[in-house]
């Protein structure tokens, strides 16, 4: 039993760390007749599409985007800090005092 709570308990804490963040946008069923509509461009229901580093699905009842990035976690963060680029839709560490220098990450949420 001990055994099978073990991993239970892994299991939990995995799913926990490598989850996405999501987020959902609900459609109006009045004016949502063809598709959802994000930053003012309508996609057809069932499409899928990647925008401002989230991929999105839409149904009938709405969008659901979540990232596609992760988001560093355990580093020395009075020596580092953590950038984000937008065009690779990533994350680098790098030191305060020289940015150069790659800082090391213990661990990646996302």
């Amino acid at each position: 039993m001990k055994y099978f709570l073990g991993i239970l308990l892994a299991f939990g804490i995995l799913v926990t760390l490598c989850d996405a963040f999501c987020f959902y946008i609900r459609n109006d069923p009045l004016e949502s007749t063809k598709g959802c509509r994000q930053d003012g461009e309508l996609h057809g229901f069932g499409t899928s599409w990647t925008a401002n580093c989230n991929r999105c699905h839409c149904n009938q009842n709405g969008i659901r985007c979540c990232s596609t990035y992760h988001s560093p976690r355990g580093y020395d963060e009075e020596k580092c800090e953590s950038i984000f680029n937008k065009d690779t839709c990533s994350y680098s560490v790098v030191e305060k005092a020289d940015p150069s220098k790659a800082c090391e990450v213990r661990g990646w949420v996302g």
